[in-house]
């Protein structure tokens, strides 16, 4: 099995990428999907976030309110430590049972690790394979606040709560450029497909 993992930074197509990464054949294991299944109402994750920051995250139906949570962790770098602290122990278990049966079904298989936070939480030291999906900081602006009609320092705060996109970029074994034209990112897309499935990994990241 061949597995790599996928990041990138908020709005710059992660999950467009994915998508055709899927289409190409890969198994995408989402931690973000992940992520918002573990916090389910009744959860265990769900009952940890809700005693730490208390029932005003709530919805009226008693779930966790996604964009009320992130007023609240994307201002503070500390709450947002705290979430993590909180979330991510019970997604990465979640990923290694889904990585695990995978493997088990088909040992051919290419395994793409979605996520968001990868080179923050450490996972680049367990995966040598990396994709990051790029486009530059003013374009991450304006496609975050146009899709969660945001204002500007809304933006700013989500894009900062994470690794600068550039500094993504020079981690990479390959850079999947989305800041231009879809058509373009689609063939990138699959060209970057073979070159996993080879595991004929270029010297220089970036684009040819």
């Amino acid at each position: 099995m061949i597995t790599a993992g996928l990041t990138g930074g908020i709005a710059t197509g992660k999950s467009t990428v994915a998508g055709f990464l899927a289409e190409a054949g890969a198994d995408i294991i989402d931690a973000d999907k992940i992520a918002r299944h573990v916090v389910q109402k009744g959860k265990p994750a769900w009952r940890a976030v809700l005693d730490h920051f208390g029932k005003e995250i709530l919805d009226a139906g008693g779930d966790i309110d996604r964009r009320r949570l992130g007023d609240i962790v994307f201002r503070s770098p500390e709450k947002k430590a705290t979430l993590d602290r909180i979330v991510h122990p019970y997604v990465f278990e979640e990923m290694t049972a889904a990585e695990s049966a995978i493997r088990a079904e088909r040992p051919d298989a290419v395994v793409i690790l979605d996520v968001p936070l990868l080179f923050e939480v450490g996972m680049d030291g367990r995966i040598s394979e990396i994709i990051v999906v790029y486009a530059p900081e003013h374009i991450q602006i304006e496609r975050l606040m146009a899709r969660n009609d945001l204002s500007t320092d809304d933006a700013l705060a989500r894009i900062r709560s994470q690794m600068d996109i550039e500094e993504k970029r020079k981690r990479a074994a390959i850079v999947i450029d989305n800041s231009g034209d879809l058509e373009r990112t689609k063939a990138r897309t699959m060209a970057v497909y073979g070159i996993v499935r080879t595991a004929d990994y270029p010297d220089d990241a970036d684009e040819p």
